[in-house]
């Protein structure tokens, strides 16, 4: 599962309603001119694909949009410091929501370049670890009049000024900057594409086609700039990409998600999510995918893995309780760790509230010694699909 899935997907029905029911000869402010209760209804996803084949992910055709698909999100997040040491996370998230399925598509041909049937949210955030200092901000925008999009050939998925473009054979530059601060990266891919689930269809329940199309690049090699005020920082580190693209929901009484990536020093990676349900349990469906140096793949069913939270933080400005430390064994692959986060404050408190940020891990993989650097997801702690806890 990739981070803020189906909180997203409520809060972009919400904003795409406010775009959509716009007048369509007009680009900015107005309201809403109807109820947006039909985009929040149980079977607002009638019409649109579902995953529900394995295998099915193409490349370079699945790097671009699925427009048949309710929701998809482009996932950037990486771990960077300076010659110095200083020490940086980021986050640069595209989110796209379809506002009707396919074949009720009008948009299409009518001569307005404002009329959209998409739209687009992306989500910046940089962490400076050294300076003790977290940013974050949000866009929203029309899938219309080149304010925000996506396409395959050649790679391209943008919000306005904010960008991620392909440069080059396996390279993407990410671009993104608000009055505080900017990043300037270029990412080079190291590793084939990581399929998660069963060749790239990660289920989400045991509902048929409530899964996702899910796929990673980790361990790419990143060089570029971080401008933190006045100051601009040349930096070095790796990246890690998500693209996932579904139509479907949390299974009821499910009430958020932790989700892990971990690049490691030896050349592997780590991805699980587990799904938290109401009752203290975790969804049947939570999984993961280990990938070894050479990038072969393990999978890793919710049986694989002991995860234990040995701290947590507690945020000033919401009061939710995060997880802030833990232990995690995957006994069958000869994993252990302990790791935290590290800067306590990750918090996004923008149209919905979710931590999200940098994180370090050490233990030993095999009975060697490894170290990781990566990014961890935690939704569900301010406020379930419900509403507030």
């Amino acid at each position: 599962m990739r981070r803020a899935l189906f909180v997203v997907m409520l809060l972009v029905a919400v904003i795409a309603g406010l775009l959509w029911w716009r007048s369509a000869d007009e680009p900015a402010g107005g309201a809403p001119q109807a109820s947006l209760l039909p985009l929040l209804s149980e079977d607002d996803a009638a019409g649109f694909a579902r995953a529900t084949e394995p295998d099915a992910i193409r490349f370079p055709r699945d790097l671009g949009p699925h427009d048949d698909y309710q929701t998809e999100w482009w996932y950037y997040t990486g771990n960077l410091q300076t010659d110095g040491g200083r020490r940086f996370g980021y986050q640069l998230t595209f989110f796209r929501r379809a506002l009707v399925p396919p074949d009720e598509s009008a948009a299409a041909g009518d001569g307005n370049a404002w009329r959209t049937e998409q739209v687009y949210l992306a989500h910046f955030a940089l962490s400076d670890i050294d300076g003790e200092a977290f940013y974050f901000d949000e866009q929203f925008a029309r899938g219309a009049a080149g304010l925000g999009g996506a396409q395959a050939e050649p790679y391209h998925v943008w919000l306005e000024e904010w960008q991620a473009v392909a440069t080059g054979e396996g390279k993407v530059r990410l671009v993104a900057e608000t009055e505080e601060v900017a990043i300037d990266l270029t990412l080079t891919q190291t590793l084939p594409p990581v399929l998660h689930g069963e060749s790239g269809l990660s289920a989400k329940g045991p509902t048929p086609g409530n899964a996702s199309y899910y796929y990673s690049f980790v361990q790419q090699e990143t060089a570029g700039t971080v401008r933190v005020g006045t100051e601009r920082f040349d930096v070095t580190g790796r990246s890690w990409k998500d693209h996932e693209y579904s139509t479907s929901a949390l299974e009821q009484g499910a009430v958020g998600w932790d989700w892990f990536s971990l690049q490691f020093d030896n050349g592997g990676a780590l991805m699980f999510f587990q799904i938290r349900r109401d009752d203290g349990t975790i969804q049947a469906e939570s999984s993961g995918t280990l990938v070894y140096p050479d990038g072969s793949l393990a999978h890793v069913p919710l049986s694989g893995w002991e995860l234990e939270v040995v701290d947590t933080w507690t945020s000033p400005e919401t009061g939710a309780v995060y997880p802030a430390a833990w232990r995690l064994r995957l006994p069958a692959l000869g994993l252990e760790l302990e790791g935290r986060s590290l800067l306590a404050d990750q918090e996004l408190r923008l149209s919905t509230v979710y931590w999200e940020g940098a994180v370090s891990f050490s233990g030993s993989w095999d009975g060697r010694p490894v170290t990781a650097t990566g990014y961890v997801e935690m939704t569900g702690y301010y406020e379930t699909m419900e509403g507030r806890l």
